[in-house]
């Protein structure tokens, strides 16, 4: 939604701070001395991981909690940014479980229930739960550093979170005693520390990209930047369910395998085992960003047994290279829903502690004819110090810099109308800047006499209407009786400055009128959907696409085989031995196609070579 700064209703709350509440480091800022400091917890890091621990005695949360991990796996909670807001039998968290040492379980509601055993007695917990404990921790460190009492707050959430996690993490705000007064995406939240940094040199307009890669959830952004103070976002494009902690799980999956194969000892179910583990390899990722390898050495990680190894960078690449395309391709979708070239993008700003991995910057900047990424904001910083330059804005503090701000946001997907034959009428397209009003006059009737027409609104990408989202419909009666098509009508879609949707439809001759009203969140749809309607509007066309590909090859080493053959068969000057070992070489081919119906193209091309490996020396004879 569109967020207009500095609104009087927001002003004089008291003092406020940014948290990014990371999935496994979080941070928290403030103005503070007539600027944005990120303030340092009580053992001094500017970041505290996201985890909380139950003992037998105490609970422990951040720094001291991540440190007994390895002695306490089952009651130590990390990526509940992960669980929040998402229901049990999602496949994100089914899939997670089997990674974690530490139990999930349903509630009736279906939702998600962390069991943990605290001071001797087993405890259940939500993850909004989890999460308010961690933003506890950080509003603790904030009032340490100012000195005074914190109440307010602006959290950040992934640009593609849906409304149930947005408001799970809102509450989770509430629980933690912190009234939450935005929740911002982190790529918005960088792209403010971005203008904050570099107005002085910023002249007319600038394209940013921000590419934040965390610990646990992908966003990119392409946000146009004025000198004036506006930031206005073009288009998003990301996942909620990659970061760092996936490649965590690439090496980890790894070492597992490795330790098996070398001392016949399968680890997998050994929570202690796999947390040293995890640890580990988490550490040797970190390292691989500035060296070439790196070795892991675990003292009796099971059974006594020892696991020394050693990680290449390359190995490393290899091991997370799909997750590094998706990272890619998604920068590509971006910049194609913006309808921007990667020509007119000035500067490419990377945030999340995964964007230091050298790979992921090298395919960037390929991605960008070797351009350069911008190194000058801290990435473990950047949506702290956003977020905080906003609260300060809320709540009346902050100098010219942070007061002028301006944000546009996008609609994330396409609204429209469902018309007879179940067809969608697109009115507001996918990422268009709101607030904004659009209006289509081509909607007419579809019977004869027909004195009444439903206008049923949808969000969603398929031609088909049924296929998408039903956000709600009115009715509009009173219409005169007229031939088919004779009546026409005017409907308008327009989203104000807090993201309220207002669809309106209106018959001139008759002055009959109606409207619905739709907030912004009403019946959104999960990331998931959101995802499988993206996909599945273009699902069709890539298979079609694939298919030709694969059929042309086909045909291509067909047509080879076949002239080939024929040509030497003609030929009166070789031998009965090389017209033997072609038409042996033709039989083989003829087999394989029967057997290999599902071939690809890089099939039939591999399958190509190696015929005229065999047919071109035959062919040169003739000549």
């Amino acid at each position: 939604m569109c967020l207009l700064l500095a609104s009087m209703a927001e002003k004089g709350q008291g003092r406020a701070i940014g948290i990014d509440l990371g999935t496994t480091y979080s941070c928290v800022a403030a103005w503070q001395h007539e600027r944005v400091e990120i303030i340092a917890n009580d053992q001094g890091n500017r970041t505290t991981p996201s985890y909380v621990a139950f003992t037998h005695s105490e609970r422990l949360i951040g720094d001291a909690a991540k440190n007994q991990v390895a002695n306490n796996p089952i009651n130590t909670i990390f990526d509940a940014k992960r669980l929040i807001g998402r229901n049990f039998n999602d496949p994100t968290v089914q899939s997670d479980m089997i990674l974690w040492p530490f139990k999930v379980i349903a509630d009736p509601t279906n939702k998600p229930m962390i069991v943990v055993t605290y001071k001797g007695e087993e405890k259940q917990f939500a993850a909004e739960e989890i999460s308010s404990m961690v933003l506890t921790k950080m509003k603790d460190v904030a009032e340490a550093y100012v000195g005074e009492t914190v109440n307010n707050a602006v959290v950040t959430v992934p640009a593609y979170f849906n409304d149930s996690q947005r408001r799970a993490t809102k509450e989770a705000g509430v629980i933690a005693g912190l009234n939450v007064m935005r929740i911002i995406n982190e790529p918005t939240a960088a792209a403010i520390a971005y203008l904050v940094d570099k107005r002085a040199t910023i002249h007319g307009e600038k394209n940013v990209l921000i590419f934040d890669l965390g610990g646990g959830t992908f966003d990119v952004s392409l946000v146009t930047i004025k000198a004036a103070g506006t930031l206005q976002v073009k288009a998003v494009s990301g996942d909620t369910h990659l970061g760092g902690e996936d490649m965590d799980n690439r090496m980890v999956n790894h070492f597992i395998k490795e330790f098996k194969h070398k001392k016949n000892k399968d680890i997998s179910e050994n929570p202690r085992a796999i947390r040293r583990l995890r640890s580990a390899c988490e550490r040797a990722k970190r390292i691989l960003s500035s060296t070439v390898e790196t070795h892991i050495e675990i003292e009796s990680l099971f059974e006594g047994f020892d696991s020394i190894s050693t990680i290449t960078r390359a190995k490393f690449e290899e091991l997370c290279m799909d997750l590094f395309n998706t990272c890619i391709e998604q920068v590509k979708v971006c910049l194609q829903e913006a309808k921007m070239e990667k020509s007119s993008v000035h500067d490419i700003v990377l945030v999340g502690g995964s964007s230091r991995i050298p790979k992921i910057q090298q395919m960037l900047q390929e991605l960008f004819d070797g351009k350069k990424v911008c190194k000058s904001i801290n990435p473990d910083e950047a949506v702290a110090y956003g977020a905080a330059a906003l609260a300060a804005q809320l709540s009346g503090e902050g100098d010219d810099k942070v007061r002028e701000l301006v944000l546009l946001d996008v609609t994330p997907l396409p609204l429209g109308i469902g018309l007879d034959g179940d067809l969608m009428a697109v009115c507001i397209p996918r990422n268009t800047p709101i607030p904004t009003r659009k209006e289509r006059k081509d909607v007419f009737t579809t019977k004869d006499n027909q004195t009444s027409v439903s206008f049923p609104v949808y969000e969603g990408e398929r031609s088909r209407a049924s296929d998408n989202n039903l956000l709600g419909r009115f009715t509009l009666t009173g219409i005169p009786a007229a031939p088919r098509g004779a009546i026409c009508f005017n409907v308008c879609f327009d989203i104000d400055a807090n993201g309220i949707l207002n669809v309106s439809a209106g018959e001139a001759t008759s002055g009959q009128n109606n409207n619905i009203t739709i907030n912004s969140y009403m019946g959104r749809l999960s990331k998931e959907q959101i995802e499988k309607m993206v996909d599945g509007a273009d699902k069709y066309k890539r298979e079609d696409e694939e298919h030709k590909k694969n059929v042309a090859a086909k045909y291509a080493v067909e047509d080879y085989a076949y002239n080939t053959r024929n040509a030497i068969r003609c030929a009166a000057k070789l031998t009965e031995d090389d017209k033997k070992k072609m038409e042996d070489a033709f039989k083989s081919f003829i087999q394989w196609l029967g057997s290999n119906k599902l071939a690809e193209a890089d099939d039939y091309k591999n399958k190509m070579k190696e015929l005229k490996t065999i047919f071109n020396p035959i062919i040169a004879k003739m000549d």
